[in-house]
């Protein structure tokens, strides 16, 4: 993993963070997107390159708009002359109910959870293809369970798994494309103990999983997974089993 360099999107905190800081740890050079958190990307930024000079770099870019695409790509090129690894973690989450869904709610969910994904590939498939790379999408349950009153963000989801399977298809056979879906890692802001319990209850093993569930995934599906493209990793603790 030494001198390989890698692109996460979303890597300022939560899940993209700890994927960061597991690829810089097996010694990746990363490079952290965000879009608004740019506190929390410079302090990660700058925690990294005290572990080791010149070993992460921080990129904004606002995903919803593909004018922006063009120049991450580029920019995350220029820091160590290729990328290896391309992991599109960025997400929008919020309801959207039939009543009151308008085309900005669509086109903020849609064009930041599947067409940058989509895009930032085409984009990334050169240097990818010429290092034998590979592309991480981290989707979701709801990709296949639906949830209600987020019809959007349960579409794109959707999408991104297709899309996944799609561009293994396309890239191969030197690129290898998969995804990782997570169950509950983390707890969305504001959510309420009541509705905690249920999915709880929904979910097999009856817990959380850690981040270090979803980042041991990621680092399997880069070193360890040479024969494996176009593949879904559900981590939910069970929780696709609920009927």
């Amino acid at each position: 993993m030494i001198n390989k360099t890698a692109l996460i999107t979303g890597a300022a905190k939560r899940i993209g963070a700890a994927i960061a800081e597991q690829l810089h740890s097996s010694g990746m050079n990363v490079i952290i997107h965000y879009n608004s958190s740019a506190k929390e990307a410079h302090e990660l930024v700058r925690k990294l390159n005290g572990i080791r000079r010149d070993s992460a770099i921080m990129i904004q870019a606002d995903l919803e708009h593909k004018e922006y695409y063009s120049a991450l790509i580029d920019a995350a090129l220029d820091f160590k002359g290729g990328l290896d690894v391309l992991i599109n973690n960025a997400s929008a989450y919020y309801p959207t109910s039939l009543a009151s869904l308008d085309d900005q709610q669509w086109n903020e969910l849609i064009n930041t959870n599947l067409k940058a994904p989509l895009f930032l590939s085409q984009l990334a498939a050169k240097s990818l293809r010429s290092n034998k790379g590979c592309i991480i999408n981290i989707t979701d349950i709801h990709a296949n369970r639906p949830l209600r009153n987020h019809s959007v963000y349960s579409i794109s989801k959707a999408g991104l798994v297709m899309l996944t399977q799609s561009l293994a298809k396309e890239m191969a056979p030197a690129i290898r494309v998969n995804a990782i879906a997570p169950g509950v890692i983390m707890w969305p802001d504001n959510i309420e103990e009541e509705k905690k319990n249920e999915i709880l209850n929904e979910t097999m093993m009856k817990r959380t999983g850690n981040v270090e569930d979803i980042t041991k995934a990621v680092l399997f599906f880069i070193k360890d997974a040479d024969y494996i493209t176009g593949q879904v990793l559900n981590i939910d603790g069970g929780r696709t089993l609920y009927s």
